[in-house]
């Protein structure tokens, strides 16, 4: 009896002592999602002035919209795809491009579209310097769409690629 008291006393420091032990800190990038782009870091005297003397930050957009029955991109989804490509040329994480479809058309067909879309995309950032290993494409067609609605201005937010 006293053998097992003091087996189980030890057994019960030992645990308290591994779980003191352990660590709550993340390792960073160790989470599921993936980032595409990530900062430099600079020393801490440097912070203040780094951010007096940079201009404002551009908002890059990551959906690029087509037109009805298209897969070619329009001049501002280039304009739009030419600044993200800047800006993912200085990263090495991988790429996603969703393509989608408004309802119009069967199943079948706007699965093709959106696929057709997002290899349009795919095509122009690897032409354009970005490792074509790094993009993956899929489609969804009509299955998730933004706007709901048998308008003009539903099905226009519905035909597009998004950047992930």
């Amino acid at each position: 009896m006293k053998y097992q008291s003091k087996l189980f006393l030890s057994v019960a420091f030992a645990g308290a002592l591994l779980t003191g032990c352990a660590s709550n800190d993340v390792e960073e990038g160790s989470g599921s999602e993936m980032n595409t782009y990530t900062e430099p870091t600079q020393g801490m005297e440097s912070d203040v002035s780094a951010y007096e003397t940079q201009e404002p930050e551009v908002v890059l957009e990551n959906i690029f919209y087509f037109e009805f029955d298209q897969a070619t991109l329009t001049s501002e989804a280039r304009r739009n795809l030419d600044a993200q490509i800047a800006r993912l040329k200085k990263t090495s994480g991988p790429i996603r491009l969703e393509g989608h479809a408004d309802e119009r058309g069967t199943r079948e067909y706007n699965m093709s579209l959106g696929e057709r879309r997002a290899n349009s995309v795919a095509d122009y950032m690897a032409i354009n310097g970005i490792a074509r290993y790094r993009i993956e494409t899929v489609s969804y067609g009509e299955e998730r769409p933004v706007a709901f609605g048998q308008s003009e201005a539903s099905y226009s937010k519905n035909r597009r690629v998004e950047l992930k």
